[in-house]
């Protein structure tokens, strides 16, 4: 079952990917590089993965929600600031 779980969030990812790569093919406006697909893909990957962690290892619904909510809006932040530098932080190459 493990493996499975895995083989399907990979996937996930590999395909949420496949939307900038094929983007790129159509338009000048989507120019990512190969440490763009990097990021990106552990980002999500990460994220994904302990989602899942904490939804198999924690046993109360409301603590599994609002650690995956807070997961997510880290994620969401890290884009951004990845994307924009909304922050200016060094990480965003400003």
């Amino acid at each position: 079952m493990q493996n499975k779980r895995l083989t399907i969030i990979t996937l996930t990812v590999a395909m949420m990917l496949l939307v900038p790569l094929i983007a790129m093919q159509f338009t000048v406006e989507v120019n990512w590089t190969v440490s763009d697909f990097v990021v990106a893909g552990v980002l999500l990957l990460t994220t994904t993965l302990l989602c899942g962690l904490v939804w198999r290892k924690i046993k109360n619904v409301n603590y599994r929600i609002a650690i995956c909510i807070i997961l997510l809006f880290s994620l969401l932040l890290i884009w951004a600031e990845l994307a924009v530098g909304i922050f200016e932080t060094t990480i965003s190459g400003n």
